[in-house]
């Protein structure tokens, strides 16, 4: 069954620990997936770039409008994601509870499904 592991930062965190604490963090991140890599649950892992770099669209009654960020009214960004196969919804929480993020983030559990479901 599929699942996602969402990383949810504070907005600004990324900012406050600077190059070097961001990369210590990014290391940590990525031997937790080379870890799900060896166990065969791990099926995509990607880090998203800060929202100051990202935009957002909407269409209203025909119109498109864009927002360039970051997006100060956003209270936090996703900053990553992990798409893992597992056999529960407990297998996953049990994994999102290893992620070195949880200690700086919240790492959200969302199962994959269609969106009326």
């Amino acid at each position: 069954m599929p699942y996602m592991l969402l990383i949810v930062e504070p907005p600004g965190q990324r900012e406050e620990r600077g190059l070097e604490g961001g990369k210590q963090a990014y290391a940590q991140m990525q031997a937790f997936a080379e870890g799900l890599k060896a166990r065969g649950v791990l099926r995509s892992v990607e880090s998203l770039a800060s929202d100051a770099k990202g935009v957002r669209v909407q269409v209203r009654d025909g119109r498109q409008s864009l927002v360039d960020g970051p997006f100060t009214e956003a209270k936090e960004m996703v900053g990553g994601f992990f798409l893992l196969d597992c056999a529960t919804r407990d297998e996953a929480v049990a994994i999102a509870a290893t992620c070195p993020a949880a200690a700086w983030c919240t790492v959200e559990v969302r199962e994959l499904a269609p969106c009326w479901n």
